[in-house]
């Protein structure tokens, strides 16, 4: 069997606003010289990602952290509670938009007789254009696709409801592509066109794209770190339907990697298991006809161990915790929680990584 090489990943989720938290958690890791072989993001997860691999400044940890103070919003008080804060820059948001972000299309359609919002029959409320050109402020895409660091993006195929990745080990990315991660149909962002394809946001069909990294990578064992958004367990019952909301939300969306790291681990028993029966057989004396059938059965299992014979080695998870809960806490682009966020990833890191040497 070939030996195998270890790359380490880094995963991010979508979660709007959240985000922020991962440029945190980008940093505490880094500031312990971890670097990283593969990154991996959905939704705003695949914006971070983008700017982390193609930094136009060739320092990502702070051009990552430029964006996320440039999409923050200033209008919410600074000094308010922090329900109160996510309740006023949430509504803020959702009327205004965010000029860094996103726009809401009643500022932007020059006839609005000629629209029925509230009718439903427009296929969305908000335009990412905005985004798009924040993003290409921070992100050399020929920079991308030469990076030593690959990138590992991925969304959805409206018609088919599939998943579509992006990578920059195999093809030209553009802020296009980073866009179509993060157009969220829930919160009435538009779709992307591009290749041919209409495209919505990753986090429909997985908020945690581990699964894409170990198909476009295969062949190499992995390290992986992953940056958990939404709370897996939270004490607390609902205790009126926004809060249900909130807490299905989370569940929805919070990291369920556990079965791919125990599926790797039983594929590893087993490959082990093979090798150890195919090193015995080959010190067997076979006849003729069993020989040929040894043979054909080990390229077989060349093949599979090569192609298919990588392992999760190590998952380290860190989680975001929240004090107060509330369902539209990823639209809150205010400035003090932005900077919260940073915050918060950074030392969630450390205590992480600490936890690790244990």
């Amino acid at each position: 069997m070939k030996e195998l090489h270890y790359e380490t990943v880094l995963v991010m989720q979508g979660g709007g606003s959240l985000g922020a938290y991962e440029c945190g958690v980008y940093k505490g890791l880094t500031k312990h010289g971890i670097k990283f072989d593969i990154i991996a993001g959905t939704s705003i997860g695949a914006i971070n990602a983008g700017i982390l691999t193609g930094s136009k400044s060739g320092q990502p940890e702070k051009d990552l952290e430029d964006f996320w103070l440039e999409v923050a919003e200033t209008v919410t008080p600074s000094m308010i509670p922090d329900s109160v804060r996510a309740v006023m820059s949430s509504s803020y948001g959702a009327v205004y938009g965010n000029q860094n972000v996103f726009s809401p299309v009643w500022f932007m359609t020059p006839n609005l007789n000629n629209i029925n919002y509230f009718s439903f029959k427009f296929p969305y409320l908000y335009d990412l254009s905005a985004l798009k050109r924040t993003v290409e402020k921070y992100v050399d895409f020929a920079k991308l696709k030469r990076s030593a660091t690959r990138m590992i993006a991925t969304c959805t195929d409206i018609k088919k409801g599939v998943p579509v990745v992006f990578d920059s080990a195999k093809m030209e990315i553009d802020a296009d592509h980073l866009v179509a991660c993060a157009s969220y149909p829930f919160y009435g962002i538009g779709w992307i066109e591009k290749d041919g394809r209409f495209l919505w946001d990753g986090a429909l069909l997985s908020n945690t794209p581990l699964r894409e990294v170990i198909d476009s990578s295969p062949k190499n064992d992995k390290r992986v770190y992953i940056v958990n958004l939404f709370p897996a367990f939270q004490e607390k019952l609902p205790e009126n339907m926004l809060d249900s909301w909130h807490r299905a939300r989370d569940i929805m969306y919070t990291d369920k990697t556990d079965q791919n790291l125990r599926m790797s681990k039983v594929i590893s028993k087993y490959l082990l298991l093979l090798k150890e029966m195919h090193e015995i057989l080959s010190n067997v004396k076979l006849d003729q006809e069993s020989q040929g059938r040894f043979v054909k059965i080990g390229r077989q299992y060349s093949k599979l161990a090569q192609e298919r014979g990588a392992i999760i080695d190590e998952i380290v998870k860190i989680e975001r915790t929240e004090d107060v809960h509330y369902l539209f806490e990823d639209a809150d682009f205010s400035e003090a929680t932005i900077k919260k966020l940073i915050v918060q990833g950074e030392e969630d890191a450390e205590k992480a990584l600490a936890k690790k040497k244990r």
